[in-house]
C-alpha cells in the first residue's frame, strides 16, 4: 500500500469518529447556548455548577476508568485550585497582574501536589494500596489546612466576599458551558489516542509494560499532575463563579460524591460521568429543598440499585437501549491498521549475555549458587532441568537488577547493576514469561503498538491506523495467523495465540537478547513447530542470543545449538545438545524429579 493510500485507509477509519464527536459537540452546544433562554435563574445557577463538577469528574473518569486508579482525591486538587484563586482575591486584590498570579497558582499549585502525591503513591516498590491510602487521605490533610488557617484561610467558614469577575448568569452558564465541551472532546481525542492505549495497558498489566520498557510509575506520577491542573483550572471557574469557598469543596465527602457521579454515568465513558455529576448534582439540589432529611437516602440507595444491578453504570445500559429502538447494532466497523516494516535499529554489533557467579538467597534457603554463564549472537542455549531447580529465578536475575543476592550480570557488555525491568530492557534484552503476558482489554494490534513504545513513542492525539514492526516480530504474526486477528481482543485469543503475541511483543522491542521461559507450554504440536521454527529463526536468521527455559528434552534437542542443565541451584552441565540431552547424568537427575 502507498503512502497515498494508506492516508487513504485512515481518514476512512476515522471519519465516523469525528463525525460522532462533531455531533456530540454541535448538539452539547445549541444546549449550552439555549439553556439560558429556557431554564429559570435557579436551574442555571445549579448547572454551572454541575459543569464545574463535570469537569473534575472527567478527571476522575480517566485515572479510575482507563487507567485504573480509583482516586478520592480529586476534589482536594478542586478546591486548592479554588482556594489559591480566593486568597490571592481576598488578601492581594483583584487586578490584572493578580488575576494572572491566580491563574498560576490555580493551576501550578494543583500541578505540584500532583507530583508529590503521585510519587507517594507510585514510587518503585509502592503497592496499590499506597495509592487508596494516600487518595484517602490527602483530602483529609488539606481540609486540616485550611481549618488551621485562621482568618487567613477562613477556617470552617470558608471566604466569602471577595472581588471577582462580574458576569451575568447567562455569560457564566456559556463561558463555564464551553469550557466543560472543549475539555469532553479534548479527552475525547485523547482517550482514542495511541497514547490512551498506554493507560490501559498500565491498568492491564503493570508487569509486562515494565518488560517493554515503560515506565509506569512515571507516566502515572505524570498524569496525576496533568489532571490534578484540569481539577485546579475549574477550581478557579468555581472561586470565580461563586464567589464564596468553603472546606467541603475540598473534603473526602465530595471526593466520595465525585466517584459516585463517575461509577453511576458509566467509568470509561467520558460522556456517563459527564451526564451523571451534572443529572445528579441538580436533582440532589431540588431533592434536599424538597426532601432535606431523605435526598441523600435517595442517592444513596439509587448508587447501591445501580452498582449491584449496573456494575457498569447507566450510559452503557441507555447505549443498548438505544441500538434497539433505533435499529441499528453495534457492529465493528473499524478496519485493520496497515501493516508496515519498521527498519532496524542500529544495534551492537555482536549480542553478549554475560552471568558471573550470581547466587540468589532467601534467608538461609539458597536458590542460585555461583552461577556463571555466557551466550553470544546465534546461539540458542536451552536451560533444562527438574522443577526447583531454579530456571525462572535465574531469568528474574538476569532481567531485573534488584533481583539477585550477589554476583554480576553484564547485558551486551552494560553491567545492569541493580537497574529495574523497565531500564534493563533498554540495554537490549527483552523477556516471555511462561504465562503470557498480553493486555487483556486491547487488540492484538494495540498490544503490538504498546510494545513498539521504546522505539516509537505513542501520539497523544493520533488514533492507532498505522503498525510497524520489526522484521522479527511481523514475521511471528504472519506466521503464527495473528496478522487476520489484528482487531481482535487479546483476551479472546486462544493459549497459543497469547503466546504467540507475547512473543512478537518481545520481538518488537528489537532486543538482541531474548530470554523465553517455556514458551511451548500447553500448545499443539503444529503451534509447536511454529514456535521452533521461529526460534531458530531468531538465533541463525536475526542473530539473536536466545535462551530458552524448557522442560521438553525432544524439543530441546531439536532446536537448540547449546544445553545448560540446571540442578539444586548450579550448573552441573553445559555443552553440545547431543553430549548433554543423551548424558547419564541429565537421565538421573530427571528421574529422581520424576520427570520423564
Amino acid at each position: 500500500m502507498t503512502e497515498a493510500e494508506a492516508a487513504i485507509s485512515a481518514a476512512s477509519r476515522a471519519s465516523p469518529r469525528n463525525w460522532r464527536l462533531a455531533g456530540c459537540l454541535v448538539g452539547g452546544a445549541l444546549v449550552v447556548a439555549a439553556g439560558p433562554f429556557i431554564l429559570d435563574t435557579y436551574s442555571v445557577n445549579i448547572l454551572i455548577r454541575g459543569f464545574l463538577y463535570a469537569l473534575v469528574a472527567l478527571t476522575v473518569d480517566i485515572l479510575w476508568g482507563y487507567t485504573g486508579i480509583l482516586t478520592f482525591g480529586q476534589a482536594a486538587y478542586f478546591g486548592i485550585g479554588a482556594y489559591a484563586t480566593a486568597l490571592i482575591f481576598t488578601h492581594v486584590g483583584f487586578e490584572p497582574a493578580t488575576i494572572l498570579l491566580a491563574v498560576g497558582l490555580a493551576l501550578g499549585v494543583p500541578a505540584l501536589a500532583g507530583l508529590v502525591v503521585g510519587w507517594l503513591s507510585f514510587y518503585p516498590g509502592s503497592t496499590p494500596l499506597y495509592a487508596s491510602v494516600i487518595s484517602l487521605a490527602f483530602p483529609i490533610v488539606v481540609t486540616q489546612v485550611i481549618f488551621s488557617g485562621g482568618t487567613f484561610s477562613g477556617s470552617s467558614s470558608g471566604l466569602v466576599g471577595y472581588e471577582a469577575f462580574d458576569l451575568s448568569i447567562e455569560a457564566w452558564f456559556w463561558i463555564v458551558g464551553a469550557a466543560l465541551l472543549l475539555a469532553a472532546g479534548a479527552a475525547y481525542a485523547f482517550v482514542k489516542s495511541e497514547m490512551a492505549l498506554l493507560l490501559v495497558a498500565i491498568r492491564d498489566n503493570e508487569m509486562r509494560c515494565a518488560y517493554l520498557g515503560i515506565d509506569a510509575p512515571r507516566v502515572k506520577i505524570l498524569l496525576t499532575a496533568a489532571l490534578a491542573t484540569v481539577a485546579g483550572f475549574a477550581g478557579f471557574g468555581y472561586a470565580n463563579f461563586s464567589g464564596v469557598v468553603a472546606p467541603e469543596i475540598a473534603g473526602f465527602v465530595f471526593g466520595t460524591e465525585l466517584v459516585i457521579y463517575v461509577a453511576l454515568g458509566g467509568r470509561g465513558t467520558l460522556l456517563g460521568p459527564l451526564i451523571g455529576t451534572v443529572v445528579i448534582d441538580a436533582a440532589s439540589s431540588y431533592l434536599s429543598g424538597d426532601l432535606p432529611y431523605v435526598w441523600q437516602l435517595i442517592v444513596g440507595l439509587v448508587f447501591i440499585v445501580v452498582i449491584v444491578a449496573l456494575p457498569n453504570g447507566l450510559t452503557p445500559l441507555l447505549g443498548r437501549l438505544w441500538h434497539a429502538i433505533s435499529g441499528q447494532h453495534d457492529r465493528q466497523r473499524r478496519a485493520a491498521p496497515v501493516l508496515e516494516s519498521q527498519s532496524m535499529k542500529a544495534a551492537p554489533t555482536t549480542a553478549t549475555l554475560e552471568i558471573f557467579g550470581v547466587s540468589k538467597s532467601f534467608g538461609s534457603l539458597k536458590v542460585l549458587e555461583d552461577i556463571t554463564l555466557s551466550i553470544v549472537d546465534g546461539e540458542l542455549v536451552s536451560l533444562v532441568g527438574p522443577n526447583g531447580a531454579g530456571k525462572t529465578t535465574l531469568m528474574r536475575c538476569i532481567s531485573d537488577g534488584r533481583e539477585r543476592s550477589s554476583g554480576t550480570v553484564r547485558v551486551n557488555g552494560e553491567d545492569i547493576g541493580g537497574l529495574p525491568p523497565n531500564r534493563v530492557v533498554r540495554l537490549g534484552l527483552g523477556r516471555k514469561f511462561q504465562t503470557a503476558g498480553v493486555f487483556e482489554s486491547l487488540t492484538v494490534a494495540e498490544c503490538l503498538r504498546i510494545a513498539g513504545t521504546l522505539r516509537d513513542k505513542p501520539s497523544p492525539r493520533r488514533p492507532l491506523h498505522v503498525l510497524r514492526l520489526p522484521e522479527a516480530a511481523r514475521a511471528v504474526v504472519e506466521t503464527t495467523g495473528l496478522v487476520d486477528s489484528l482487531l481482535r481482543q487479546a483476551r479472546l485469543l486462544s493459549h497459543g495465540q497469547k503466546q504467540a503475541l507475547e512473543l512478537a511483543m518481545v520481538l518488537a522491542l528489537e532486543p538482541k537478547i531474548v530470554l523465553l521461559d517455556e514458551p511451548t507450554a500447553g500448545l499443539t504440536n503444529l503451534e509447536r513447530r511454529q514456535i521452533g521454527g521461529i526460534l531458530r529463526e531468531l538465533a541463525s536468521r536475526h542473530r539473536l542470543a536466545v535462551i530458552l527455559v524448557e522442560h521438553d528434552l525432544d524439543f530441546v534437542r531439536e532446536i537448540s545449538s547449546r544445553v545448560v542443565v540446571l540442578h539444586q541451584g548450579r550448573i552441573v552441565l553445559d555443552g553440545a545438545v547431543e553430549a548433554v540431552v543423551g548424558s547419564k547424568l541429565i537421565r538421573d537427575i530427571y528421574a529422581g524429579s520424576g520427570h520423564g
